[in-house]
């Protein structure tokens, strides 16, 4: 068994992959000994070794297939998985990022067997436990010894939950490295002229929360909406697996005939289309940061939203998911091209990676 790692990154899903990325680049740069885990929550070609390369993402370590499943039944795979890992590596930090199940399960054993616990991307709250990633936050938060935020909101909700602050660090927001680090590169692919639109003509919308799509009528109200949008300018829909198989299930095929309907891109080309387009409608939260640091209008269809930052001092707007309200607020939206004021929230800067690094080498 080789020394045992300073830091053990724990990744499941893609966002995961792409914090973990500037992660590990700051601390390889640093010279900190580390070691990934894929849980393999999510497995599909964006995370082929295509993915990892392009993202410089090293290879994992540690691969342990646990698959899909009910969220009890994935929490609790990921949890006798990677048990036996950690007790072997005996790392100094367990870190962990966002709010999926391979976090909550990682953390689960890691307090269990007295590691310590980093979670990247602390103290976001929806104030909706409705959503499986709420109890997943509020949880690995209260069990972390390090609390890396991305914002001082993020910081006084941690603080009014009785997180003491000797263990909150404002490190800003690690998304936005890869990003800055990403975006000419995306600029430079051809996805716009394959797709035939002109940037700054066009629309980006993606759905796939189960609060807009596993119930009929908001997801017809939100195809319809989007047909509206459409009837000024082109809507590109990269259509999530999960909301396909709701559209056949609801018998709403011909909603979509006025829309753009793609299969999912990867990380770059969805950088590119957001990049260019006019105005995009989403229940995405890495979208939220996106458009934030791009400065695109962004409409979140969602009645509550975590990236508080992106609404109070980005380009986001929280739009309730009804037809009427989504077509009125991309009328505005559109009507207002040109007079975008992109604002970065403080630390989102393209160090936040280096900062983390710090907090836990200090």
């Amino acid at each position: 068994m080789p020394n045992a790692p300073q830091l053990l990154h724990v990744v499941g899903a893609r966002p995961n992959f792409m914090k973990a990325a500037a992660v590990m680049a700051a601390g390889r740069a640093a010279g900190v000994s580390q070691r990934l885990v894929h849980t393999g929550q999510h497995y599909d070609d964006v995370m082929s070794e295509v993915f990892l390369g392009a993202l410089d993402i090293p290879e994992p370590d540690v691969r342990l297939g646990v698959g899909s499943g009910t969220h009890a039944e994935q929490t609790a795979r990921i949890m006798t998985a990677i048990e036996p890992v950690l007790a072997a590596e005996r790392p100094e930090w367990v870190v962990v990022y966002g709010d999926v199940n391979s976090t909550i399960a990682a953390a689960l054993v890691a307090a269990k067997l007295q590691m310590r616990i980093a979670h990247v991307e602390a103290g976001l709250r929806s104030f909706d436990r409705a959503m499986p990633e709420e109890i997943n936050r509020m949880v690995t938060d209260q069990l972390s010894d390090l609390c890396l935020t991305p914002s001082a909101y993020a910081d006084e909700q941690l603080v009014r939950e009785g997180i003491a602050a000797a263990r909150i660090r404002c490190v800003g927001n690690v998304m936005v490295d890869t990003l800055l680090r990403c975006v000419e590169r995306a600029r430079t692919l051809p996805v716009l002229h394959q797709l035939g639109l002109a940037r700054g003509e066009y629309a980006v919308a993606t759905l796939h929360r189960a609060g807009n799509v596993d119930v009929s009528d908001t997801l017809a109200a939100l195809l319809a909406a989007l047909g509206d949008i459409a009837g000024r300018l082109p809507v590109v829909l990269p259509l999530h697996p999960r909301t396909r198989a709701r559209v056949r299930e609801f018998g709403l095929e011909s909603a979509l005939a006025p829309l753009r309907v793609i299969e999912p891109v990867g990380y770059f080309e969805m950088i590119a289309l957001v990049d260019g387009a006019a105005v995009v409608v989403t229940d995405s939260g890495g979208l939220q940061q996106e458009t934030t640091v791009l400065g695109v209008p962004c409409l979140s269809v969602r009645r509550s939203v975590e990236w508080i930052e992106t609404v109070t001092d980005g380009t986001n707007r929280l739009v309730d998911p009804t037809r009427a309200a989504v077509t009125e607020a991309a009328a505005t939206a559109l009507g207002e091209r040109g007079a975008r004021r992109p604002h970065r929230p403080a630390l989102w800067d393209g160090h936040a990676s280096e900062r983390i690094i710090a907090a836990l080498t200090d």
